[in-house]
C-alpha cells in the first residue's frame, strides 16, 4: 500500500510517503531490533491495520496569499510560508472538512487571518480535536484578539454545514511566539470539552489537554504495558510523569492501589476529573516533579511494586533514575516515544541493577520515521 501527497515534499510530515507500509513495518522493527536487541528480545512492531487519517488532533495556520485569498495549511518545514492544504492523508477527514468550511466562512463574516509581519488580522489557528470512540468534535478558534465580531451566528453558519460538532471554543493568542494556544479561553457553543473513550475509561479532553494523536494505537501500546505489567490486583502501582492519568486509570482495575504523579497542574487537573468520571477510587494523583516524588518516597519508606513510566521525547533525567534505584520496584514498564533516548536510559538502569527482559515496537505514527516502544524491566 502506497500513499500520495501533492505537499509533501514542501510539508514534510510525513516522511516516508514514498514506502509501501510493509516496507515502513520492516524498516521500523529492524531500527528498533537495532537499537534494542543488545538489550533484551524485541517483537516485531505491531502495525496499524489502517494507516491513514490516524491523526485525531488537527491543527491549521491561517494566512493570505499574494491575491490576498484566504489561505489554511501547514508551515513549510523550517519556515514559517503557509502550505496551502486541503486534506491530509494522516488528518482526520472530518476534522479537514471543517477546517475548509471555517476558511469558507471567513470573508461572508469580513473577519480576516492574521498577518505574522503586519500585526493585523484576527484568525491565527483553528485546532480541531475528534474523540476516536465517541465522534464528539471540538473546534478551538485561535484569534488574536478577543472580540470576535457577530461570533454567535459564525458558530450557527458553522454548525449549519457541521451539526456534528459538539463544542467551540474561543482561545486568544496575542504574543508573537510559536505557541499555537495562548492563556485566555471562552466556550462559545457546547461545554468547552470532549470525552474519548479509551481502554474502556472514558477521558476528557479540553483544548490543553495531552491525549495520543492516535488513539487506536494507543490501545494496542496500553494493552501490550498492561502485559507486561502483569498485575494481580495486589500491587502498589506508579504512573510517573502520567499526564490526564490515561496509563494509572488503566492500571486501576488490576492494581490494589495507584500513584500518578505529573508536573503539569492542568493535566493533574483533568486526570483528578478523569478518575471521578470513571469512578476510579483506588488513585491518586499529586503534582510534582517525578523524581522528587520518588526521593520521598523512598524517605518514607513507602513500596510499589511496579512503575510505569512514560517521559517525554528527551526521556528521563539522571536524578529521577537515581530515585527509581533508591524505590526498587520490583519491575519497570517503560512507555518510549523516542527509542534513542530509551537507550541511553536502559543503560543507566542497568548501572542500577535493573535488566530489561523483552520489548516492542508500537506504529503509532504510520509514514513517518517515529514509533513508540515499550519495554519490561526486573530487578
Amino acid at each position: 500500500m502506497n500513499a500520495e501527497c501533492p505537499v509533501s515534499k514542501k510539508c514534510g510530515g510525513c516522511s516516508w510517503i514514498g514506502k509501501s507500509y510493509e516496507e515502513q513495518l520492516a524498516q521500523k522493527t529492524r531500527n528498533l531490533k537495532k537499537l534494542l536487541s543488545p538489550f533484551c528480545r524485541i517483537e516485531s512492531v505491531i502495525a496499524m491495520e489502517e494507516p491513514l487519517h490516524y491523526r485525531n488532533k488537527v491543527h491549521a495556520v491561517f494566512g493570505e496569499d499574494r491575491k490576498h485569498n484566504v489561505i489554511s495549511g501547514i508551515y513549510e518545514a523550517g519556515s514559517h510560508r503557509i502550505v496551502p492544504v486541503d486534506g491530509c492523508l494522516l488528518e482526520n477527514e472530518k476534522a479537514d472538512q471543517i477546517i475548509v468550511s471555517i476558511r469558507g466562512l471567513l470573508k461572508s463574516f469580513k473577519i480576516r487571518p492574521y498577518n505574522e509581519d503586519t500585526g493585523y488580522g484576527l484568525l491565527r489557528h483553528v485546532l480541531v480535536r475528534v474523540g476516536h470512540a465517541t465522534g464528539q468534535i471540538m473546534v478551538v478558534l485561535v484569534l488574536a484578539s478577543p472580540v470576535m465580531p457577530s461570533k454567535n451566528n459564525f458558530v450557527k453558519a458553522l454548525l449549519k454545514l457541521h451539526p456534528e460538532i459538539s463544542t467551540v471554543v474561543v482561545n486568544v493568542n496575542n504574543r508573537s511566539t510559536s505557541m499555537v494556544l495562548g492563556d485566555k479561553e471562552q466556550v462559545i457553543y457546547g461545554k468547552g470539552y470532549i470525552e474519548d473513550i479509551l481502554c474502556g475509561k472514558t477521558f476528557r479532553i479540553s483544548p490543553k489537554s495531552f491525549y495520543q494523536v492516535n488513539p487506536m494505537q494507543t490501545e494496542k501500546l496500553y494493552a501490550k504495558a498492561m502485559e507486561y505489567a502483569a498485575l494481580t490486583g495486589r500491587e502498589t502501582v506508579i504512573d510517573a510523569y502520567c499526564g490526564t492519568g490515561t496509563i494509572g486509570l488503566i492500571a486501576s482495575d488490576q492494581a490494589a492501589q495507584v500513584i500518578g504523579v505529573e508536573l503539569n497542574a492542568d493535566a493533574v487537573r483533568d486526570a483528578v476529573n478523569n478518575a471521578k468520571r470513571n469512578g476510579v477510587k483506588n488513585i491518586r494523583f499529586y503534582k510534582n516533579d517525578a523524581g522528587r516524588f520518588l526521593l520521598e518516597m523512598a524517605e518514607q519508606q513507602a513500596k510499589a511494586d511496579v512503575l510505569f513510566l512514560d517521559p517525554p521525547r528527551s526521556g528521563s533525567s539522571e536524578e529521577f533514575l537515581r530515585a527509581v534505584s533508591v524505590m526498587k520496584p520490583d519491575r519497570i514498564v517503560y512507555i518510549s516515544c523516542n527509542p534513542q533516548t530509551l537507550v541511553r536510559d536502559l543503560k543507566i538502569l542497568a548501572k542500577y541493577g535493573y535488566r530489561a527482559r523483552k520489548g516492542v515496537g508500537v506504529d503509532m505514527f504510520p509514514w513517518t520515521e517515529c514509533m513508540e516502544a515499550v519495554v519490561l524491566l526486573s530487578q
